[in-house]
């Protein structure tokens, strides 16, 4: 008889969750997906764009919810993280100086010349620490609102599942929510696409891994390993 195969669960909000869907049948995974949050945009106060000398992006929400304002600033280039950021600015009409696969801090630390960023952001955003000589204005443009677990989600969960996790915010509302409905974490394996997002878990589960880089090729493969 051939082992179970866990069901594999990912709970991002759109428009990622879609391309986890697809990137996941690509990959011959069949994925399930339960969104937990809904991206919103925010009420922004754009500043004087000639004040800055290049656009630092670290989510492809960003762009879709920065809104009309975001063409005054297609004269600036884009510092972008991850293709799914760049491949965003590109379609709203902005020029990709240089995309990053690590994170912002990575992609700053490669940056040679001095910059003046204008950072655009979700609410929920890590800290960064800019080159000597470069500075970071940043606007908050869209957030992420938690929602409350489904009950088609809370029965999965009690089927020895495997559950994705792109994000600290959205690992710490997982299980926060799991504890809530009192479903036992020793049901759920988690794979997380980054050490710090896995930590944001919490402890308890049944297992807990983090992708050998923080892609989505890699979170994947981390859950076809995991998912027997």
């Amino acid at each position: 008889m051939s082992p179970a195969v866990r069901p594999i669960i990912a709970c991002r909000p759109e428009p990622g969750l879609a391309a986890t869907l697809a990137a996941g049948q690509k990959a011959g995974l069949l994925i399930t997906g339960v969104p937990l949050f809904e991206v919103r945009p925010v009420a922004w106060d754009p500043p004087e764009p000639s004040r800055f000398s290049a656009l630092l992006i670290g989510s492809a929400n960003a762009i879709r919810h920065a809104g009309s304002a975001l063409a005054d600033y297609r004269q600036l280039p884009v510092h972008a993280v991850g293709r799914m950021t760049a491949s965003a600015a590109l379609e709203a009409g902005l020029h990709v100086a240089e995309r990053g696969e690590g994170g912002l801090q990575q992609l700053l630390d490669g940056t040679v010349a001095a910059q003046h960023f204008l950072r655009l952001a979700g609410e929920a955003h890590v800290a960064l620490d800019p080159p000597s000589g470069s500075t970071i204005t940043t606007r908050i443009v869209y957030d992420s609102a938690a929602l409350p677990m489904p009950v088609v989600l809370a029965d999965l969960l009690r089927g020895n599942a495997l559950v994705l996790l792109h994000s600290g915010v959205a690992a710490a509302h997982f299980a926060a929510e799991c504890d809530r409905l009192d479903i036992d974490r020793q049901s759920i394996a988690l794979a997380a696409l980054a050490p710090r997002i896995a930590a944001a878990a919490g402890e308890g589960w049944a297992a807990v891994r983090s992708a050998e880089t923080p892609h989505e090729a890699a979170l994947l493969a981390l859950a076809r390993d995991m998912c027997h």
